[in-house]
C-alpha cells in the first residue's frame, strides 16, 4: 500500500527519485535540516485489519549522512518516528489536523542501516534502506500510520503494510482451516481439525497450531480412514472397489477378497462367504472362507470280549481346515435293532470321546453280550455354521463275554533259597467267578520263552524248585468261563542268598512275645526292566509299588524305568502333540539336555496358551532320549494344583520336545530375591502350603522328590507355588559340576537340602522329603539366603552331624521356625508328616496372631550381619547384605562412610528413598550390629 497523502506541513513533498537500480519512482520527501525544531507528519489513509491482530509494516526509505551536508546546523537527524492510531471508521480528511490531536501509539523509532552523501548530475545517488516493524494487538476495525519527521534530509520510497497467516491444509487425513497469526510474534493459535470425509479420529483432539511466522507446528492427534476405505495420495479416503475389502480402521489398504468368499458392493468391510462356506468363531477376517469336511472312512472294529478298538481313515475332503477332530456317539441297541438309546455314562473311551484328534479310540466297559452302534462324526471349526448335520459313518458291534480285568500288583509274602511265595488282590472287575489263575515266570537274565506256567485256585502261589540268589520275572492272569484275562505287569522277585539266609536271625524280634514278624521286605517286589544292572535291584533308587500307603482308590506312582520299554511309559503317561501346534518363541534358559524356551500351544478346540519348551540338543543317544522323556513320563501321572501340569511332548519330530505350563514369575529362589522384602508374613506362608500342599500329593503317590529346593519351586503370576523338576533320580549314578550338589556314593546329592540319613545311607524317603521341605521353608523367609550361606558342603555335612540347625531368618514368626525345626528332626520318624505341615500351615493362616511373635536369632549364628570391619566402603558393605540396590541413595545423600551410615535412622532411610519395610529393617539391625561392634575395643571377640 502506497502512501497517497498527506503532510502537515509543507516540507513533506511528492517528487520523483530514483531508486537503488536508478529506477525512476515518485517518493515523499523532506530535508528542511536548516531550520530548528522540525516536526513534519506524514499521514496515510484509513486501512482496514481484516480480523488481524498483529499487523507488519516494511518500510522502504533513504536517509541523508547529516555530515555530507555543508554547514549543517546541530539539530539534523537521521531518523525519524513510526506510529499508529486504531480506531472503528475514517476520521481523517484532508484540511484536517487530526495528526496534531490524535493520541498515536508509537511503534518505533526508525534508523537508517546506510545512508548516502554523493551527488551526481543525474540526481542522488541513493541508498534504500528496508525495515520492518509489528504491532498488535489490535480489535477495533482499522488503524492510521503516521510517519514522523524532526530534523531529517530523508526519502519514503514505499510502504508495505499486511499481516500472516497460516493455510488451510490437509495432514494426517484432517483438514485444518485457515487461521491468523496470534497478538503476538510468539504466540501459538490452536486450529481444531476436522477428518476428511470416511475417515475417523484415531487420537482426540486433532489439532495444529499457527506459530507468528505464518507456519503449522506441533500436530496432535490424526484421522485415519474407516474400515470399508484405503488412503490414497494421504489426503482422499477412497471407497474399496467390489472383490476387495478392508476389515480395520487404520492406514492399510484394501485386500482381494479370501477364497471362497466375495463382496458386490464398494466399501466392503468384509468379503460374505460364498454358499456352503463358513468362517469359524476365531477365523480372522482375512482368512478364507471354509466348509465342513466329508464323513471318516474305512472304519475298521476289534472287539475285545467288552471293549472294541476302533480305527478310521481321515476325510477326503477337509474342508480347507487343520483342525478336524473326531466325536465318538455311542448307541446301545437291542438285538431286533428297533429301537436304540444311548450308552451308558460308565462306558469309557481313551483317550476321550469328543474332540479326538487320532483316528483311533479304545472303548471299554460295555456291556456283554450287547449290540452298539457308533457314529464317528469328523468336524472342523465351522461345522456349527452348517444348517446340515456332521458327517459321519456308522458301524454296529456286538461284544462278547468280558473276561477277567488285569491283576493290579504282586506281593512277595516270603522267601527261601529255593522257592518264594506271592500273593495278590483279585481283578477289579472279575466278569465273573475266578475260576483259577495262571502264573508265569522266569529267570530274568533268561528269554521269556523259557517261561514256565502255574495253576492255582487261589491268589496265593509258592513257587519252588528256584535257584538261590536268583532274579525272576512273575506275571498272573486270572481266567473265568469267559477265558483268561490279559497277563499283569511284569514284576521281578529274588530268592535268598547264604549271606541274607544267614541275617535273618539277626531282625529283631521276640518269639517269648508271642510277636511273628513276616520278612518281607528281604525280596522287594518292583516292576522289570531289562535295563536294570543286578545292582540295581537292590537299591532304593527306584520309586516302588506299595499297598499300606495312600488312601483307598489312589494313584500309586508308577517309575517308567520299570517298564520294559520306557518308550511304552511315555505313550501311556503323556500326550503326544503335533509340532504345527506349537510356536516357540525366546530361550529362557538351559536344562540338562538342552535349551528350554517359552512358546504358544494352540490345541484344536481350545485357545492359546503359553507353555514352557524343554528341547533335546542335536546329536543325542538313544539313553539320553530315553532319560529326557522319562521326566515326561513322571509328570504325567501327576494332577494337582501345586504341581507343574503337562501339557505333552512331541516324540515324532525333532527336535524332541516336552511343553509344561509357563509359570511366569520363574523359580521360586531367584523370586524371591528380586522382591526381598516386598511380601507379608501371610503371603509368604501362602507360598509355603502351596508347595506342602503339592508334596502332600507326592507322598501319598508313593513318590519321593529327592531334590525338594526353592530353585526347583515354579511361581506364576497369582503366586501360585508348584513343585517341579522330577528329574533327579535319573542321575544318581553321575556326577555333575554345579555346586548346590555333591558326589556321595556313586552319585550327586544336593547337600544342603538332604536329609543326613539320604546323605549316608541313601535312604530316600518322604521323611527325607519333609527335611528338604523344611530349608525350602527357611529360603522362603529368607527371600532367597543360601541355605548354611558359604558353608562348604562338607562343613554342612559336619555340622549338622554335631545337631546345628539353621537359626531363623529375620522376623521369622517362632511359629514357623518350630516347624522348620521339626522337619529338621534327626529320627526320621518323628519328623512331621506332609498332611501335618498343611494342616499346621492352614491354622496359621486362620489364625495370623500365631505368627506374630518373632523368633530370636543367637548373635553368634546370625550370618545376615556380616562384620563391618571387613568392608572398605558402603559400596562393599551394602553388597554383602545384599541392599546393593540402594548404593546411589546412600552415597548421593553424603552416607559416603561407615562412620556416617552407622548413625542413621529409620528417617534417615525412607527420606533417602529406601521405602520397603523389609529392606528398612534388614539396614537398620545392620547399623545396630555396626555400632555393637565400633563401640567395642579393637581386637574384641563379639
Amino acid at each position: 500500500l502506497y502512501l497517497l497523502y498527506f503532510c502537515c506541513t509543507i516540507f513533506w513533498e511528492e517528487v520523483s527519485g530514483y531508486d537503488e537500480n536508478l529506477n525512476t519512482i515518485r517518493t515523499y520527501q523532506v530535508c528542511n535540516v536548516f531550520e530548528p525544531s522540525q516536526n513534519n507528519w506524514l499521514l496515510t489513509t484509513f486501512i482496514d485489519r481484516k480480523g488481524a491482530q498483529r499487523i507488519y509494516v516494511e518500510i522502504r526509505f533513504t536517509v541523508r549522512d547529516c555530515s555530507s551536508i555543508p554547514n549543517v546546523p546541530g539539530s539534523c537527524k537521521e531518523t525519524f518516528n513510526l506510529y499508529y492510531y486504531e480506531t472503528d471508521a475514517v476520521i481523517a480528511t484532508k484540511g484536517t489536523a487530526f495528526w496534531m490531536e490524535a493520541p498515536y501509539l508509537k511503534v518505533d523509532t526508525i534508523a537508517a542501516d546506510e545512508s548516502f552523501s554523493q551527488v551526481d548530475f543525474g540526481g542522488r545517488l541513493m541508498k534504500v534502506n528496508t525495515e520492518v516493524r509489528s504491532f498488535g494487538p489490535l480489535s477495533k476495525n482499522g488503524f492510521y500510520l503516521a510517519f514522523q519527521d524532526y530534523g531529517a534530509c530523508m526519502s519514503l520510497l514505499s510502504v508495505r503494510v499486511f499481516y500472516k497467516k497460516c493455510p488451510s491444509v490437509v495432514q494426517n487425513f484432517a483438514v485444518f482451516p485457515e487461521t491468523m497469526t496470534g497478538a503476538e510474534s510468539t504466540s501459538l493459535v490452536i486450529a481444531r481439525g476436522i477428518c476428511i470425509p470416511n475417515s475417523e479420529e484415531v487420537d482426540v483432539p486433532i489439532k495444529l497450531y499457527c506459530n507468528g511466522d505464518g507456519e503449522w507446528m506441533v500436530p496432535i492427534g490424526s484421522c485415519t480412514c474407516k474400515a470399508g476405505f484405503e488412503p490414497d495420495n494421504g489426503n482422499v479416503c477412497r471407497a474399496c472397489p467390489p472383490g476387495t475389502f478392508k476389515s480395520t480402521q487404520g492406514p492399510s489398504l484394501c485386500l482381494q477378497c479370501p477364497l471362497n468368499s466375495r463382496s458386490t458392493a464398494e466399501a466392503a468391510t468384509v468379503c460374505v462367504c460364498r454358499n456352503g462356506y463358513y468362517r469359524g468363531d476365531a477365523d480372522q477376517p482375512d482368512e478364507p472362507c471354509t466348509s465342513v469336511p466329508s464323513s471318516p472312512r474305512n472304519v475298521i472294529s476289534i472287539v475285545n470280549e467288552t471293549s472294541v478298538i476302533l480305527e478310521w481313515h481321515s476325510p477326503r475332503e477337509t474342508g480347507g481346515r487343520d483342525d478336524v477332530v473326531y466325536n465318538i456317539v455311542c448307541k446301545k441297541c437291542r438285538a431286533d435293532r428297533r429301537s436304540c438309546s444311548h450308552c451308558d455314562d460308565n462306558v469309557d473311551f481313551v483317550p476321550r470321546q469328543l474332540g479326538l484328534t487320532e483316528t483311533r479310540v479304545f472303548i471299554s466297559n460295555l456291556l456283554s453280550h450287547t449290540l452298539y452302534s457308533f457314529e464317528i462324526q469328523a468336524v472342523n471349526g465351522v461345522s456349527n455354521k452348517s444348517p446340515y448335520p456332521a458327517q459321519h459313518v456308522t458301524i454296529d458291534i456286538t461284544t462278547n463275554q468280558a473276561a477277567p480285568s488285569i491283576v493290579p500288583i504282586m506281593h512277595q509274602i516270603s522267601s527261601t533259597m529255593n522257592s518264594f511265595t506271592l500273593s495278590w488282590p483279585q481283578p477289579e472287575q472279575p466278569n465273573g467267578i475266578i475260576l483259577d489263575y495262571e502264573l508265569r515266570y522266569y529267570e530274568k537274565d533268561h528269554a521269556e520263552i523259557n517261561s514256565t506256567t502255574l495253576r492255582c485256585q487261589t491268589n496265593t502261589a509258592r513257587v519252588e524248585g528256584l535257584r538261590p540268589g536268583t532274579v525272576y520275572v512273575v506275571q498272573v492272569r486270572a481266567r473265568t468261563v469267559a477265558g483268561f484275562g490279559r497277563y499283569s505287569s511284569k514284576m521281578c522277585f529274588q530268592t535268598l542268598t547264604d549271606e541274607l539266609r544267614e541275617q535273618l536271625p539277626l531282625i529283631a524280634g521276640s518269639a517269648a512275645a508271642g510277636v511273628v514278624f513276616i520278612v518281607s521286605l528281604i525280596a522287594i517286589s518292583i516292576v522289570c526292566s531289562r535295563a536294570y544292572t543286578k545292582e540295581a535291584v537292590y537299591s532304593d533308587k527306584l520309586q516302588h509299588y506299595s499297598t499300606g500307603r495312600g488312601s483307598p482308590g489312589m494313584k500309586i506312582y508308577i517309575d517308567p524305568f520299570t517298564y520294559e520299554d520306557p518308550n511304552e511309559a511315555v505313550r501311556e503317561f503323556a500326550k503326544e502333540i503335533d509340532v504345527s501346534t506349537v510356536k516357540i518363541e525366546e530361550v529362557i534358559g538351559a536344562g540338562e539336555f538342552g535349551e528350554v524356551y517359552k512358546g504358544r500351544l494352540k490345541l484344536p478346540g481350545k485357545r492359546e496358551i503359553f507353555v514352557a519348551i524343554k528341547t533335546l540338543k542335536a546329536g543325542y543317544v538313544e539313553k539320553q532320549r530315553r532319560d529326557f522323556l522319562s521326566e515326561a513320563s513322571i509328570m504325567g501321572q501327576f494332577d494337582h494344583p501345586n504341581i507343574i501340569r503337562l501339557e505333552g511332548v512331541v516324540t515324532k519330530s525333532r527336535p524332541v520336545m516336552i511343553l509344561t505350563e509357563f509359570m511366569e514369575n520363574g523359580a521360586l529362589d531367584s523370586f524371591l530375591r528380586q522382591n526381598d522384602g516386598q511380601f507379608t508374613v501371610i503371603q509368604l506362608v501362602g507360598m509355603m502350603r502351596g508347595i506342602a500342599a503339592g508334596m502332600k500329593y507326592l507322598s501319598e503317590m508313593n513318590y519321593v522328590h529327592r531334590d525338594l529346593a526353592a530353585r526347583n519351586i515354579l511361581v506364576n503370576s497369582n503366586l501360585v507355588c508348584k513343585v517341579s523338576d522330577f528329574g533327579l533320580s535319573r542321575y544318581l549314578q553321575e556326577d555333575t559340576s554345579d555346586p548346590s550338589y555333591t558326589s556321595s556314593l556313586g552319585g550327586k546329592i544336593p547337600v544342603r537340602w538332604t536329609a543326613p540319613e539320604a546323605i549316608a545311607y541313601r535312604k530316600f524317603t518322604s521323611a527325607s522329603d519333609v527335611w528338604s521341605y523344611g530349608i525350602v521353608m527357611w529360603e522362603v523367609m529368607s527371600f532367597g539366603e543360601r541355605p548354611y550361606w558359604d558353608m562348604s558342603n562338607q562343613d554342612v555335612i559336619n555340622a549338622i552331624e554335631q545337631d546345628y540347625r539353621l537359626p531363623p531368618p529375620m522376623d521369622c514368626p517362632s511359629a514357623l521356625h518350630q516347624l522348620m525345626l521339626d522337619c529338621w528332626q534327626k529320627d526320621r520318624n518323628v519328623r512331621p508328616r506332609f498332611a501335618d505341615i498343611v494342616s499346621t500351615l492352614d491354622k496359621m493362616i486362620r489364625n495370623p496372631t500365631s505368627l506374630k511373635a518373632v523368633a530370636n536369632i543367637p548373635p553368634l549364628l546370625d550370618r545376615s550381619i556380616p562384620d563391618f570391619n571387613t568392608f572398605s566402603s558402603v559400596e562393599d558393605w551394602l553388597t554383602a547384605i545384599k541392599m546393593g540396590q540402594y548404593r546411589d541413595n546412600f552415597l548421593n545423600s553424603g552416607f559416603t562412610s561407615l562412620q556416617l551410615v552407622a548413625q542413621m535412622t529409620s528417617e534417615d532411610l525412607l527420606r533417602i528413598g529406601v521405602t520397603l519395610a523389609g529392606h528398612q529393617k534388614k539396614i537398620l539391625n545392620n547399623i545396630q550390629s555396626m555400632r555393637v561392634q565400633m563401640s567395642q575395643p579393637p581386637n574384641t571377640v563379639a
